[in-house]
């Protein structure tokens, strides 16, 4: 990985760490539709007049069926899913089955013949990477709730497939655009959506601090910083940070909210580490075989 790929990797891993704290502070004043629609608006008041601003927006505009799958898949449909599978899920355990993320767009790489799959080792730091967050959570996979289960499942698939649409299909538009436009149709969707279930009254201070936490960091700024690591280190490498998530997560834990912090802990995240390091790894290329190249053969298919 270069120093901006790592840059990049370890912002996305901090801003992407936290929102399930947020999201579990919100749902529970608020409903996961009026969060989404609260996300999505202010994070378009923010992102949509620079877009205006600095960019031609018609190349954009002329691939608006990708734009709209693109803002289905990886905002509309999981971010509202997520919230209402937290209602009933710890945020532990949502971080966790959510780190399945990048299996799941390894096995849609594969499927789809994508230039962005993994190795062998690769896919073993995937998997190491999933025991460590077993290993951070506890294991904690008690749940009664099939309905946030398959909610989750429905997050997982959307996560792993929103990054290859951006990838293959969006690529080389500006990414401020893409994303801008991406956030104000979701917007517009969830505002018949929310009307309904708007709260009767002002939520608490500690609501509107996470809803904009959300909506400024996790969401603005981050779509941002996505966009260019998946163009870095490729969509399905850009998902290891569900790995690390988890871990930024138990880390703010001991230091904010003083929570212990066990060996089961401190191993898991450094089996976090390693997966993410191993699965970000570009497989070396294949050397061309001298003899190959003599007789006028392909050293690699032939």
């Amino acid at each position: 990985m270069t120093r901006r790929g790592f840059v990049l990797f370890a912002l996305m891993s901090v801003i992407w760490g936290i929102p399930y704290l947020f999201i579990r502070i919100a749902v529970a004043e608020i409903t996961p539709a009026t969060l989404v629609l609260a996300r999505t608006a202010i994070a378009t008041a923010i992102l949509l007049p620079v877009a205006l601003a600095r960019l031609d927006l018609r190349p954009i505009l002329a691939r608006w069926p990708w734009v709209v799958a693109f803002a289905l898949i990886e905002i509309a449909i999981p971010w509202v899913a997520l919230g209402s599978a937290e209602q009933q899920l710890s945020s532990s355990l949502a971080g966790l089955l959510i780190a399945g993320v990048p299996l799941v767009g390894s096995i849609i790489a594969v499927l789809t013949g994508g230039a962005d799959r993994i190795g062998r080792a690769g896919l073993l730091g995937l998997f190491v990477g999933f025991l460590g967050v077993a290993a951070i959570v506890g294991g904690n996979f008690g749940t009664s709730d099939g309905t946030a289960l398959v909610q989750i499942a429905l997050v997982v698939v959307c996560y792993a497939t929103g990054p290859a649409i951006l990838a293959r299909r969006l690529a080389g538009l500006p990414s401020l655009g893409i994303m801008a436009l991406s956030l104000a149709f979701s917007a517009a969707i969830y505002v018949p959506i929310s009307i309904g279930q708007l709260p009767a009254t002002m939520p608490s201070s500690g609501t509107l601090v996470a809803v904009a936490i959300l909506a400024v960091v996790c969401t603005a700024a981050a779509f941002l910083v996505f966009a260019a690591l998946i163009a870095e280190i490729g969509p399905v490498r850009a998902t290891v940070i569900t790995y690390v998530n988890p871990g930024v997560a138990a880390v703010l834990g001991v230091v904010v909210l003083r929570e212990p912090f066990g060996v089961a802990m401190a191993i898991g995240f450094g089996l976090v580490i390693v997966g993410s390091v191993l699965a970000t790894r570009r497989p070396r290329p294949v050397e061309p075989d001298p003899v190959a190249l003599a007789a006028g053969l392909d050293p690699v298919t032939e």
